[in-house]
């Protein structure tokens, strides 16, 4: 019996009402728990093209209200097709301050972590030439 394609299988989730204990149990009946990262991500990428953008947020302190509605501002800028967006927050300390988007295939880093390391590699590249 071959295996039924990921991208498949995320269609079928993605239209359903699936609770995890159901998606485990397939995954685990199927030999696929190795797959859970990549199945979540193609569940996210089919709901975006059926409208339902879902995004990260991580940031090193809780976002306020206002900054939440920033980045809906942005996630809707980037998908104007979006019907609903859909923003789950994680903190991440290392983030030092601004924040960071992260979607299925991309991110949008604007986190003064990011900037650091910009600033500090033209400076070391401007010694070494």
């Amino acid at each position: 019996m071959s295996k039924v394609p990921l991208h498949q299988v995320a269609a079928v989730l993605a239209d359903k009402s699936f609770s995890a204990k159901e998606i485990a149990a397939y995954l685990l009946e199927t030999g696929r728990t190795g797959e859970l990262n990549s199945l979540t991500r193609d569940i996210v990428k089919v709901r975006a093209e059926r409208g339902i953008v879902e995004a990260t947020v991580v940031s090193a302190r809780e976002i306020t209200p206002g900054v939440r509605d920033e980045m809906t501002a942005t996630v809707k800028k980037l998908f104007p097709e979006a019907k609903q967006i859909i923003l789950n927050e994680r903190i991440d300390a290392n983030i030092i301050g601004g924040v960071r988007m992260e979607f299925p295939d991309s991110q949008l880093d604007l986190s003064i972590r990011n900037k650091l390391n910009r600033f500090k590699a033209l400076t070391t590249s401007e010694r070494t030439a």
